[in-house]
């Protein structure tokens, strides 16, 4: 008789306490009759948020299953403090067959976790599987994409409808699935990943701040032979943007545009990044032509173009980093139980 899968489910919190215990209850009811453990890790907020997660974590409905909180020990972005959860391996000493990333502002359905590990098991050549995310109000977010390419940058940033139809089968977002599918990537905010998988390919790529890293990390599954599955039956509500302020940005931040160099150019080389920043540049132009004369709205946030291309100038003087990954803390201390034995 086979043993069952063992599971460890990853939750990031950067200064949302309240928000990381209430994603944490969510996650322990979806996680019972699992052999499953919930690590939290605190990335380094600085403003309380680790004490308040260890005070939270005395109720009742924290001790269904083992939890622990550790403190990542500086901020490296949203892939860094995963990897330190992911290294950190269950209580015991020992790698998980499957590890569960979680945002602090999702909320997984008491079923979505058990689907995803189901639908992983029973589809040996899917290395990832990830959920279908909708917000409070019951509408579907778009989380399942292509990989960018140089014909989507034009895409995307000409926002004229013969170009979409036209290079129809490289628009990034994908149209909602219906059902289970095979994509390119989805989002991180639910994300089931095979540890064996992430033996061979390596954790998330630590370049990356902030976006684009989960996409990175689908793209070298795919290229190593393994797909990535949108799972519709699981569910979860993601509130979204909460820790990062997107909704809030006046101005692109520069992290986000190292992202997206650090993207093309490692994956395409220079060369491919370039071309897609020419891309981005030329939809772009077209686009704002087009809203002169049409009067439409401003969509991108200010001064966007002309950041895009003065980055990537820029970046072109700069050598090409190499895929980072920070090593486990080898301090004890930053690895604490969140409650008493």
């Amino acid at each position: 008789m086979s043993r069952s899968p063992r599971l460890l489910v990853v939750l990031l919190n950067w200064r949302t306490p309240d928000m990381t215990l209430r994603a944490a209850e969510s996650a322990l009811v979806a996680m019972r009759h699992l052999r499953a453990e919930l690590v939290i890790v605190d990335n380094d907020s600085g403003d309380g948020s680790f004490e308040k997660i260890a005070k939270g974590l005395q109720a009742p409905w924290a001790k269904v299953a083992p939890v622990r909180l550790i403190q990542s020990g500086r901020n490296g972005g949203f892939g860094a403090g995963n990897n330190v959860g992911i290294r950190a391996g269950l209580s015991d000493g020992s790698r998980p067959d499957y590890v569960y990333i979680l945002n602090s502002d999702a909320f997984p359905a008491p079923d979505a976790i058990r689907l995803l590990l189901g639908h992983l098991e029973r589809h040996p050549e899917a290395g990832f599987a990830g959920s279908y995310i909708h917000g409070e109000d019951g509408v579907p977010h778009i989380s399942a994409f292509r990989f960018p390419s140089v014909a989507s940058e034009f895409e995307g940033a000409a926002r004229f409808g013969p170009i979409t139809r036209l290079l129809r089968e490289h628009v990034v977002p994908l149209p909602l699935p219906r059902g289970t599918t095979r994509v390119d990537w989805l989002a991180g905010a639910s994300l089931m990943m095979r540890h064996s998988v992430l033996d061979r390919i390596g954790l998330f790529d630590e370049t990356f701040f902030l976006y684009f890293e989960e996409t990175d990390l689908c793209l070298r599954a795919a290229r190593a032979g393994f797909e990535t599955h949108y799972v519709r039956a699981s569910e979860v509500l993601h509130i979204g943007s909460v820790s990062t302020g997107m909704k809030r940005w006046t101005r692109v931040p520069g992290f986000w545009l190292d992202s997206r160099w650090h993207y093309f150019s490692k994956n395409h080389g220079r060369g491919g990044a370039v071309l897609a920043t020419l891309a981005h540049g030329a939809g772009g132009l077209l686009w704002r032509a087009r809203r002169l004369l049409q009067r439409k709205p401003r969509v991108d946030p200010p001064r966007f173009l002309r950041d895009l291309i003065s980055h990537d100038l820029s970046a072109l003087t700069r050598p090409l980093p190499g895929v980072r990954e920070t090593p486990a803390p080898r301090d004890a201390a930053v690895a604490q139980a969140a409650r008493a034995e």
